[in-house]
């Protein structure tokens, strides 16, 4: 009796031959890659009528501050923002693909798409490289099931919140929610309470710093507020630096004189000359 070959169905689920691969070259003594120090403070609250997000500016390369006023709060859809922390070029790249993957749901359904749909795209994207891509999220938007807020971390976890925080600066930021978040805030409170959260984190926290964004979220309107406040302005010089002559000794002196030259190019005009 012949038996009959069967052709390998690949099991379902995500791939994780990656991450084996690393533990197996760790436990041989190779050096990992070390995990690097992240610097942000993001913020999101439900209020009365919507969502506000909130964000600082500085962007930091190991100790030096790379970019003073970059852009952390990142489109969607027309009704749903969000904001990032971490490795700034991942969550660049993981929040355009979302965008793009629920611009082509919303052209299909024809109709506006749930925050938690944009939820259950990030989590799985995320999920599927277990933590190797360094975006800490947090998403707002508001659609017909009314404001939504949740909190995404880089390995796919997921928390839906009326108030949160992210980032190296999130523990400042969320003293300040725990001490005066409410529900049903008025607009104006919600904005002055986000700008006093994330300034707690640009002071408090090396990585924060700059600016103060703002994102007001409500059903069918958008405002960004790109830079809606400078928390931390820089001071102004007390001393000039310029010294008068003879402050400094001259050790030694040497003149060297140039003799001026004139090279005619060949293939050029006979009257072009250079000097």
């Amino acid at each position: 009796m012949s038996s009959i070959l069967c052709p390998e169905i690949p099991s379902p689920g995500f791939s994780f031959e990656n991450c084996r691969r690393n533990a197996m070259l760790e436990v041989k003594g190779h050096a990992m890659p070390k995990a690097q120090k992240t610097g942000t403070t993001i913020v999101g609250i439900i209020y009365k009528d919507g969502v506000i997000l909130g964000a600082d500016t500085r962007a930091t390369e190991d100790t030096t501050v790379a970019d003073k006023n970059c852009e952390k709060i990142h489109y969607l859809a027309p009704n749903m923002y969000c904001c990032g922390a971490g490795t700034a070029a991942d969550t660049e790249m993981t929040t355009q693909m979302v965008a793009s993957q629920l611009e082509l749901h919303r052209l299909y359904t024809n109709r506006v798409v749930r925050v938690a749909t944009a939820n259950q795209m990030l989590k799985q994207y995320l999920f599927r490289y277990q933590g190797y891509i360094g975006a800490a999220l947090v998403l707002g938007g508001v659609d017909s099931t009314g404001p939504n807020l949740y909190c995404i971390y880089p390995h796919g976890s997921t928390d839906k919140l009326p108030y949160t925080t992210m980032g190296s600066g999130s523990l400042a930021a969320m003293a300040v929610f725990e001490s005066r978040w409410k529900p049903d805030l008025e607009e104006a409170e919600g904005i002055k309470l986000v700008r006093d959260a994330i300034a707690a984190g640009i002071f408090n926290d090396l990585g924060s710093g700059s600016n103060v964004d703002v994102c007001v979220i409500k059903k069918g309107s958008v405002d960004y507020k790109r830079t809606y406040d400078e928390a931390n302005i820089k001071g102004q010089k007390q001393n000039s630096y310029k010294y008068p002559r003879g402050v400094t000794d001259v050790l030694s002196t040497k003149v060297v004189d140039i003799e001026e030259v004139s090279v005619r190019v060949i293939g050029a005009p006979e009257d072009m000359e250079i000097a």
